[in-house]
């Protein structure tokens, strides 16, 4: 893996890598994925929302729509996101969901609109000289004291490609500090899968709650 420190002016140069590997492998994503097992991080999520349901959610890097179909069925109202066309096209067709076509690094999204951020496996290849912009647009579209979880692959701060794709493989601590800075609080975190020693557990799960007061 090439670790050099990406350039700010190269950051959609390394998106664009990324975003084009899922393209040219959305339907062996999406078959190899279906059966993917994610119901302890919906629930981490659900459960740190305040209020009634059904909540309003954004699935950031909902990929071909997996986890979009499970907040519908269970009543909720999620809208998708994605870098990648063909899987924003697959999640439209397999949900009747809205999903929008975004890439991390130039995210629009409307002034709290949203009750949580499901970002799980995705907010890890924003590159770290972006992931700063990324965590206050999440800030900025929840609604007060909104929920954000994040799952990433924990490493010992790396960053670079990896293949195709580029990927930032935070500690603990330094995710920490990237999400505190933004204008969250922990709520609470755990490793994946659960049930096996720590190093066969290469998942970072964290759940943040939106701060009143604005990102620093």
């Amino acid at each position: 893996m090439n670790t050099s420190p990406p350039r700010e002016d190269g950051l959609f140069a390394l998106t664009t890598p990324t975003i084009g590997h899922y393209e040219a492998n959305a339907e062996s994503y999406r078959e190899g994925t279906r059966d993917h097992d994610v119901s302890q991080n919906i629930d981490a999520l659900l459960d740190a929302i305040e209020g009634e349901a059904p909540y309003s959610i954004l699935d950031l890097g909902c990929g071909p729509g997996r986890d979009l179909a499970r907040f519908v069925e269970r009543g909720h109202q999620p809208v998708g996101l994605d870098g990648s066309a063909a899987f924003v096209d697959m999640a439209r067709r397999e949900t009747g969901c809205e999903v929008l076509h975004q890439n991390f690094i130039a995210l629009q999204l409307p002034a709290a609109r949203f009750d949580g951020v499901f970002a799980n496996a995705s907010l890890f290849h924003a590159p770290r000289e972006a992931i700063g912009k990324v965590l206050g647009a999440l800030h900025a579209t929840l609604k007060p004291r909104g929920v954000l979880f994040a799952s990433n692959p924990r490493g010992a701060d790396q960053e670079g490609f990896n293949g195709q794709r580029y990927g930032c493989f935070y500690t603990l601590e330094t995710w920490r500090a990237c999400v505190t800075a933004a204008g969250f609080e922990e709520i609470r975190h755990y490793y994946r899968p659960t049930g096996l020693p720590r190093a066969q557990q290469p998942w970072l799960a964290t759940v943040w709650r939106k701060c009143e007061r604005p990102p620093r």
